[in-house]
């Protein structure tokens, strides 16, 4: 895995140009199955809010976003043209009937969820949206679990990095190695801790 200092070095010089435009496209792009690094370019942006160099707000918008958009295409995508037509396409950006297999075989094993918690694990984060097309699931659940979803993996990384930016590393490293039953540890972890953070600051500002 490429070190953590090396991915801020050529991230960051993107991010100073383009801001949370670039972040929006990036993770449109990423949700449609295009090998980008939607993920880290979303934890050193958060990175780069906490100091002080891009808005929190609009960030934490622009990235929600960009992936009910990038993911809501891709459901389009797939359920106007059909697996077959995805797989011959998409093979030339790694769209490959085996990992076409893997999605859907995850699909079928949980349902609408997938699609909510599709987005901390690799491969499902890319693809949920075109296999959800391909299998025909409703438009309105479908939008309910993508935004869901969007709004949980945006909230955990962009708030658990801006809070904990000092230990950038290790989230770094959760972020390229943890599976989806690791994800869901990490989210409950990000979660308590936010909780504490605030009900710690809330009860400074407010002393008994």
């Amino acid at each position: 895995m490429e070190e953590p200092g090396h991915l801020v070095d050529r991230l960051e010089p993107f991010l100073r140009d383009y801001g949370v435009v670039a972040v929006t496209l990036i993770l449109a792009l990423e949700a449609l199955g295009a090998p980008l690094p939607g993920e880290s370019l979303l934890i050193f942006a958060s990175v780069m809010a906490a100091r002080g160099e891009i808005s929190l707000p609009a960030l934490l918008i622009c990235a929600w976003a960009g992936s009910v958009v990038g993911d809501s295409t891709g459901y389009w995508i797939g359920r106007t043209l059909g697996r077959a037509a995805v797989v011959r396409y998409g093979a030339r950006i790694g769209l490959t009937a085996p990992r076409f297999d893997a999605v859907e075989a995850t699909f079928t094993r949980y349902g609408p969820a997938t699609v909510a918690f599709a987005r901390f694990v690799n491969v499902l984060r890319q693809l949920n949206g075109v296999v959800a097309g391909t299998l025909g699931m409703a438009w309105p659940r479908f939008l309910l679990f993508n935004a869901l979803g969007a709004a949980l993996w945006v909230g955990l990384w962009v708030l658990g990095t801006f809070y904990f930016s000092d230990r950038m590393s290790v989230i770094v490293r959760l972020a390229h190695h943890i599976g989806i039953i690791g994800a869901a540890i990490v989210a409950v972890a990000l979660v308590v801790a936010l909780v504490l953070l605030l009900r710690g600051r809330r009860c400074g500002n407010h002393p008994v």
